[in-house]
C-alpha cells in the first residue's frame, strides 16, 4: 500500500479541521428548544443562503489559498519548511476561514460580493455624476460663446458710434463697423471767419526735428477767447498741416490732428474731457484707418486694439481686466470672425481657442480647443454642429496624459453622450 504524501495529509487535515470549525447543520430527528422571547424566526430551510452552507464553503477556500500561501512562504526552508507553512497556515484559514497575508500579497482585502456590488453602484454612479457635470460645462460654454459673440456686437456699436460724431457733426462712418472708417470731413469754412497769425513752432513740439514757420487760422465762433478750432498751414506752401479742435465746446482743445501732403495720417482725442487722451487713430495712404486703440477705462493705459487692412478689420485685442495683459483676441476675414483666442484663467497665457463658421450671415461656433493643464497647449478638442440653428456638441476628443495622442473620444448625438472609447486602460475610471 503506497504511502500518502505531505500534502495529501496536510490537505486532509485543512479539509477537516475546516468541517469540524464550520456551524453545524440541526437535526430534523430531534424536537427544536422553544425559541426564547425576542428571537428572531428560523431561516427558511429550503433558502439557497444557507449561512451553514456559505460558512463551509468559506472556511475551505481560505483553508486551501492558506495552505498554498504558507507552502510558499515556508518553501525557504526546504520540503519540511513548506510543510509546516502549508499546515500551520492551512489550520488558520480553516479556523478563521481569513487568508493570512491576502491584503499584503494583493493590496485589497477580501471583499464579500455584496461590497464589489455596492462598490460598482458607486462608480456607476460617479461616472454618471461625471457627465452630468460635462454637460453642464458644455452647456456653460456654449452660454459663454454666446456672450461673446454678444459682446462683439456691443463692441462694434460702440466703435460705430465714437465714430460717427466727426467734426461739425458730420457722419462719416460706414454702417458695417467691420469696414475701415475713413476720416472726418473737412468743414468748408470760409477763410474771413478765421483769425490769422503767423507763429513759430519751436523743435519736439509737434514731434518736429527742427523748427516750423505756420500760419495759425483760429475760430472762436462763440466769442469766449477759447477757440473751437485751430488749422496750422505751412507758411510756403499752404498745405495743411496740423488741426486742434474742442469737439464739446467747453473751452477745452479735445482733439488733434495730424497731415501729410494735406492727408489725415494720425488722430489723438480726449473723449471723455479728462485732459488725458484715451483714443489713438493712424491712417494709410488709402485714406482709411489702418489702427485705432483705446483706453476705455481712463486709467491712462491703451485696453483695446483694432487692427485694419485693405479697408476691412483684420484683427482686434482686447485686455479686459486692466492687467497690461491680452485676454481676448478676434480675427477676421472677409470682415467675417473665423476664431478667437482668450485667457480665461488671466494667467497671461491664452489657452482656449473658438473656430466659427459663418452661415446665412450669421457666426456660429464649430470647433473648440482648450487647454486644460496649463502648458501652453490644447489638449482638449471639441467639435459642434448646427441644430435648429444653435450649435451642439457632436464629438470631444482628450488628451489626459500630455502625450499629444488622444486617449478618449466620446461621441454625442443631440448634446447627450452616445458613445466613449479609450485607448488607455490606465485611464479608467475617469
Amino acid at each position: 500500500m503506497q504511502r500518502p504524501t505531505i500534502s495529501a495529509l496536510v490537505l486532509g487535515l485543512a479539509l477537516s479541521l475546516a468541517c469540524s470549525t464550520a456551524p453545524k447543520a440541526a437535526d430534523p430527528t430531534r424536537p427544536d428548544p422553544p425559541d426564547p422571547v425576542g428571537a428572531p424566526p428560523p431561516a427558511d430551510p429550503s433558502g439557497s443562503s444557507d449561512p451553514s452552507r456559505s460558512g463551509t464553503r468559506e472556511h475551505v477556500d481560505a483553508a486551501i489559498e492558506s495552505m498554498i500561501i504558507g507552502a510558499m512562504v515556508g518553501a525557504i526552508g526546504g520540503p519540511i519548511g513548506a510543510a509546516a507553512g502549508a499546515v500551520g497556515l492551512g489550520i488558520y484559514g480553516a479556523v478563521t476561514g481569513d487568508v493570512p497575508l491576502a491584503s499584503s500579497r494583493s493590496g485589497t482585502p477580501r471583499r464579500s460580493e455584496s461590497e464589489a456590488e455596492d462598490e460598482m453602484e458607486r462608480e456607476i454612479e460617479e461616472e454618471m455624476a461625471k457627465q452630468d457635470e460635462l454637460e453642464a460645462e458644455i452647456e456653460a460654454e456654449l452660454k459663454r460663446q454666446e456672450e461673446l459673440l454678444k459682446q462683439i456686437e456691443r463692441d462694434e456699436k460702440q466703435r460705430e458710434a465714437e465714430q460717427r460724431p466727426a467734426a461739425g457733426g458730420e457722419v462719416t462712418a460706414s454702417t458695417d463697423p467691420r469696414e475701415a472708417p475713413r476720416p472726418p470731413q473737412e468743414r468748408d469754412l470760409p477763410a474771413s471767419i478765421f483769425d490769422t497769425k503767423p507763429r513759430r513752432v519751436p523743435k519736439g513740439e509737434w514731434g518736429n526735428d527742427k523748427p516750423i514757420d505756420v500760419v495759425a487760422s483760429s475760430l472762436d465762433a462763440d466769442r469766449d477767447g477759447a477757440p473751437e478750432e485751430v488749422r496750422y498751414h505751412d507758411q510756403k506752401t499752404g498745405v495743411i498741416l496740423r488741426k486742434e479742435e474742442d469737439r464739446d465746446y467747453d473751452g477745452r482743445i479735445d482733439t488733434w490732428v495730424r497731415y501729410d501732403a494735406g492727408l489725415v495720417v494720425a488722430i489723438d482725442r480726449d473723449t471723455d474731457g479728462d485732459g488725458t487722451l484715451d483714443e489713438w487713430q493712424s491712417y494709410g495712404r488709402d485714406g482709411r484707418m489702418a489702427r485705432r486703440e483705446v483706453d476705455r477705462n481712463g486709467d491712462g493705459t491703451r485696453d483695446a486694439f483694432f487692427d485694419y487692412q485693405a479697408g476691412s478689420l483684420v484683427e482686434e485685442r482686447h485686455d479686459g481686466n486692466s492687467d497690461g495683459k491680452l485676454d481676448r483676441v478676434v480675427h477676421y476675414t472677409q470682415r467675417k470672425i473665423t476664431h478667437t483666442e482668450e485667457d480665461l484663467d488671466n494667467d497671461g497665457r491664452m489657452d482656449t481657442w473658438t473656430h466659427f463658421d459663418s452661415a446665412g450671415g450669421r457666426e456660429l461656433i464649430s470647433r473648440v480647443e482648450r487647454d486644460s493643464n496649463g502648458d501652453g497647449k490644447a489638449d482638449t478638442f471639441e467639435t459642434y454642429e448646427q441644430l435648429a440653428g444653435k450649435p451642439s456638441l457632436k464629438e470631444r476628443n482628450e488628451d489626459k496624459n500630455g502625450d499629444g495622442k488622444i486617449d478618449v473620444r466620446s461621441v454625442y448625438e443631440n448634446g447627450k453622450l452616445k458613445q466613449r472609447e479609450i485607448s488607455d486602460p490606465t485611464l479608467t475610471p475617469l
